[in-house]
């Protein structure tokens, strides 16, 4: 079952998942709540109430005097300020409404939600609090603080209180410290202090949290009004009565497997200790790290094992999640269930279909029907016959005389071996929802490289684009010829080390102080080519890394300077040197002669992706230089002639000119008419 993603005001740059199960919530400046009605962005790690996930574009605040509207902003606050009603310091990237004109910032949550005018706490004052509508400073009478927003006040004694220290008892009796109360406090820990929750382990981040000065003893708002039980008993986890241990106290955890330092449930007859949040965990479950399913077991039985999500070593003793078809694959508990990696479903009385994955029949040793190539058998060839100007259907990519691979008997079909024996459906790190192999259907921009291709590709849902069949076909460890160690998937996002972008999806280096990180785009380039520059082929260089080289390079294509420290293409035989775009272009994964569609100019009749080959290369009708790019765009229109692009942006820039002029002109025919 795929789980929908929806596009939201609250959070505008990726789409979001609906939340399977509760998480801590940072969308509206309330962090210690836990949010179970909601969505989340993988890619992010960002949560979103229901609730504020379509907030109003402009409001009109009360207590805001200015006469404008208060204007919804998600961008980076450079100069962190204080929320205008409570006097909290924002956070970077923090939610919130903001008046272009007087220059005041509120919490969407102080915004959307503002606090009573009026309120009545017994524990923290005798008299009623009136909240005062205009800001000012101020010293919080509970916290002894100063402030700067609007605080409550009290008309009789003349005290101030902090929004939030008026919504908080001065002191409470906590469970977890039974020695002495813990003290409400506001701002800024004490200096001695970790600046973390003792149960939690969480960094202070709340505006306002309970500490006792006497045992150094912290709690934030979440674990102070969502206290732990002092006892847990849970079958799922243990066969006896836990305990909690409030201590700061090292540990391995052993229901999943991870290191903890502070605060475990302990079971001292069985030397058994886990998080204090290990508990509730699925049994059976689909991840996007294995195609088939994994289950929780209390013992992983394995020494030496090592985690396929982050790559650490997991302790044999420990529990965690295992594959019962691959030994080998096991995964700690908190790994395994990650919002990115795991759907979210829990499978454990689901059964489990035999769904048939195999991408072809075989007819005989050398011949199969592909099930995107039904009409016609497909013959395997292996002569090593030279063809120049053929393509696979599946990847786009040339098929070279020494690549195996299927030929239709009866039309101009071929596949890479490779690419025939891509099963129908796979599950991919990229994504922690199934993917099914769809045949050509268009342009598309691939979710893991970002290459526009309109070969076969991988899809999860109608909404993503989907990935391309070198992409999918990435699996760990991955071994790149430009590094001596393997590379794996451990978290999305990452600056590669090759160009120098950062990317959403990246392979990483996991060796001890390593750093090396390649993105999708750069792992997967050909470590063969051949370009009409040079009759032989062409294969990458990784650069000067260390930078002890000085020699100058001259690409042989546009006839500029390479920097000898990146990337390039070269000839061993001739010494060429090539820039890898110039080599391959934005569009190396388009098959030639191929018509495509491109949603957002879908007005444009024709697009075809063509070889630049010819004598003399075509002038690009946006950027006004020679095409030098291998393939290009090449736009048929009976209305003008024959348009050629070199690149994406420059078909994005060029069509979006010509809609503007086309509408324009159909404006002004129409206003002559009425005249």
């Amino acid at each position: 079952m795929d789980i929908m993603e929806v596009e939201l005001p609250i959070h505008p740059d990726h789409l979001m998942t609906p939340l399977k199960v509760a998480r801590m919530g940072n969308c509206c400046g309330i962090k210690y709540q836990s949010i179970s009605d909601g969505y989340y962005c993988s890619q992010c790690d960002f949560y979103a109430h229901k609730r504020c996930s379509n907030p109003s574009r402009e409001i009109n605040y009360p207590s805001h005097t200015c006469g404008t509207t208060l204007t919804f902003g998600t961008s980076y606050l450079k100069f962190l300020s204080r929320c205008g009603l409570c006097g909290v310091k924002f956070t970077e990237d923090i939610k919130h409404y903001r008046c272009f004109r007087c220059g005041i910032k509120v919490h969407l949550d102080c915004a959307k939600y503002p606090p009573p005018k009026v309120v009545d706490v017994p524990q923290n004052h005798n008299h009623k609090l009136k909240l005062q509508m205009w800001q000012s400073c101020f010293t919080c009478a509970t916290c002894g603080e100063d402030g700067d927003g609007h605080p409550y006040k009290c008309l009789e004694c003349r005290l101030t209180f902090h929004v939030n220290c008026a919504k908080y008892a001065a002191e409470v009796n906590h469970p977890s410290h039974p020695l002495h109360p813990l003290k409400l406090f506001n701002g800024e820990p004490p200096a001695y202090t970790n600046e973390k929750c003792r149960l939690c382990g969480k960094k202070l981040v709340d505006e306002a949290f309970y500490h006792c000065s006497t045992c150094n003893f912290t709690l934030d708002l979440h674990c102070v009004l969502n206290p732990p039980p002092l006892y847990h008993h849970d079958l799922n986890t243990h066969d006896h009565k836990l305990t909690l241990m409030p201590q700061m106290i090292s540990f391995t955890c052993t229901t999943c497997g991870l290191y903890g330092d502070r605060s475990p449930y302990v079971c001292l007859p069985c030397n058994f200790t886990t998080h204090n949040d290990c508990s509730e965990f699925p049994w059976v479950i689909n991840i996007n790290r294995h195609d088939h399913r994994v289950s929780r077991t209390s013992l992983i039985g394995v020494v030496n094992s090592v985690c396929r999500v982050c790559q650490k070593k997991m302790d044999w003793a420990c529990g965690g999640y295992s594959c019962k078809k691959c030994p080998d694959s096991v995964y700690h508990t908190k790994c395994a269930t990650r919002e990115d990696v795991w759907d979210g479903i829990e499978m454990k009385d689901e059964p489990e279909e035999d769904e048939d994955i195999e991408p072809f029949k075989v007819i005989d040793e050398n011949t199969i029907q592909h099930f995107l190539h039904e009409s016609h058998e497909l013959r395997l060839d292996k002569s090593g016959t030279f063809i120049e100007g053929r393509s696979c259907k599946a990847c786009a990519y040339p098929i070279y005389h020494h690549h195996p691979f299927y030929s239709c008997m009866s039309c101009d079909y071929m596949l890479h071996e490779m690419c025939a024996s891509m099963p129908r459906r796979k599950r991919h790190m990229v994504s922690n929802n199934p993917y099914r192999l769809d045949g050509i259907s268009g342009y598309f921009n691939c979710e893991a490289c970002g290459l526009c291709s309109n070969g076969f590709r991988y899809r999860s849902d109608l909404i993503r684009p989907g990935i391309d069949l070198r992409c999918a076909s990435v699996t760990e460890p991955f071994v790149h010829q430009s590094h001596p160690h393997p590379l794996f998937y451990t978290s999305p996002r990452g600056v590669c080390s090759a160009c120098n972008k950062e990317a959403h999806h990246v392979l990483r280096c996991v060796e001890d102080n390593c750093g090396y990180v390649l993105d999708f785009k750069c792992a997967l380039l050909p470590y063969e080519v051949k370009h009409r520059v040079d009759d032989h082929f062409l294969s990458p260089s990784y650069g000067d890394q260390d930078g002890s080289g000085c020699r100058s390079y001259w690409c042989d294509i546009c006839e500029k300077e390479t920097d000898p420290k990146k990337w390039f293409y070269t000839c061993k035989d001739c010494g060429l040197t090539l820039h890898i775009d110039c080599v391959l272009g934005d569009f190396r994964a388009i098959e030639p002669k191929m018509e495509i569609t491109i949603k957002e100019y879908e007005s444009v009749e024709t697009v075809v992706a063509v070889r630049n080959n010819s004598m003399s290369r075509p002038f690009c009708n946006q950027c006004k230089s020679r095409c030098i790019s291998p393939t290009i765009l090449k736009v048929m229109d009976d209305a003008m002639p024959d348009v050629y692009c070199c690149s994406l942006n420059c078909f994005e820039i060029k069509y979006s000119e010509q809609r503007t002029i086309h509408y324009r002109m159909v404006t002004d025919e129409l206003a002559s008419l009425s005249i």
